[in-house]
């Protein structure tokens, strides 16, 4: 990045954020601390506005605003790609203010450029959603409650259950994985950090009250224990070649590591429980082959063989 460029990004990074550092820009810049003195000087000397206030940090005077941004090319695609991923993998909550900001790029494009967007959003073929996926409409509002630090309400459905539960949440974090939305937040109800898949969430309402950090509960910390595995669970499973890519995607909890094998590689997952890895590992049919421990080995057996004789009975017999 030369360094006009580097100016206008810095200007844009002191118009997003009331208040950033010179260590802070220097991290994200990549240069030194002094170098970021040098620059703030040069855009005093070209008119802007930069207040400074020792030991706390920088900050455009209040009603200064840089004109309107232009895109280039590769930015306005790039935020195309990003709406068609809001709509595959967000609720309808999220996907109207994405198509209204989408519109008002495109309005500043020149015409040349709209064409390359419209192109490429014909072009995009995404297909992540899932029905389950698309159960309520929740996430904006916990986006807004989590941007104000503002205690939700939730009538909310857990696993396997019929009767739904009242909660009192102060929310900590939104995060993806395992194909789901998940709030991670401070439960009233059950005094601890708890989490909640937001497609079941019956409804959903923001309070007006608003909450205080409490000491020790972070999202980090929380997330860190959930995909941390057990202390020393480990196993050793061959996967033939056709499955191995799929097998190195989908193991979150981590690969220690990874031995080639003739026509399919060996590798050590770090196991959270045996019980899920035997359910994982079921999908993989005869393609996967545990070399240890001996009791994943058992339970995948025991697994398969509950699975045989469930698929076995007739399921009209059974009703009568």
């Amino acid at each position: 990045m030369n360094r006009l460029d580097r100016l206008m990004a810095m200007l844009l990074q002191l118009q997003g954020r009331r208040l950033t550092t010179g260590e802070q820009l220097a991290r994200h810049f990549g240069i030194s601390v002094r170098t970021v003195y040098r620059d703030l000087a040069a855009l005093g000397e070209a008119g802007v506005p930069i207040a400074a206030e020792a030991g706390v940090g920088y900050s455009l005077v209040r009603g200064y605003h840089l004109p309107p941004v232009m895109f280039p090319g590769a930015e306005a695609q790039a935020l195309a790609t990003g709406a068609a991923l809001v709509e595959e993998l967000t609720d309808p909550s999220l996907c109207e203010p994405m198509r209204s900001a989408l519109a008002k790029i495109r309005a500043v494009l020149p015409r040349d450029r709209q064409d390359r967007v419209e192109a490429l959003e014909r072009s995009l073929a995404l297909r992540a959603r899932t029905a389950a996926e698309t159960r309520g409409s929740h996430l904006l509002a916990l986006q807004q409650a989590l941007a104000r630090r503002q205690v939700v309400r939730l009538v909310y459905r857990g696993a396997f259950r019929d009767e739904v539960t009242e909660r009192e949440v102060e929310p900590l974090g939104l995060t993806h994985y395992l194909e789901r939305w998940h709030l991670i937040g401070w439960c009233r109800l059950r005094g601890d950090v708890r989490d909640f898949r937001t497609d079941r969430i019956e409804s959903l309402a923001v309070r007006e009250e608003r909450f205080l950090p409490r000491p020790g509960v972070s999202l980090d910390e929380h997330l860190g224990r959930l995909m941390a595995p057990e202390p020393g669970i480990t196993a050793r499973v061959r996967f033939h070649r056709r499955v191995a890519e799929k097998a190195r995607r989908e193991w979150n909890l981590g690969i220690l590591a990874e031995e080639p094998d003739g026509d399919g590689v060996v590798l050590t997952l770090a196991a959270g429980k045996l019980a899920w890895l035997a359910q994982w590992l079921l999908a993989f049919g005869t393609a996967a082959t545990v070399l240890d421990p001996s009791e994943l080995r058992d339970r995948l057996a025991e697994v398969a063989a509950a699975t045989l004789a469930h698929h076995r009975t007739d399921p009209l017999a059974a009703r009568t």
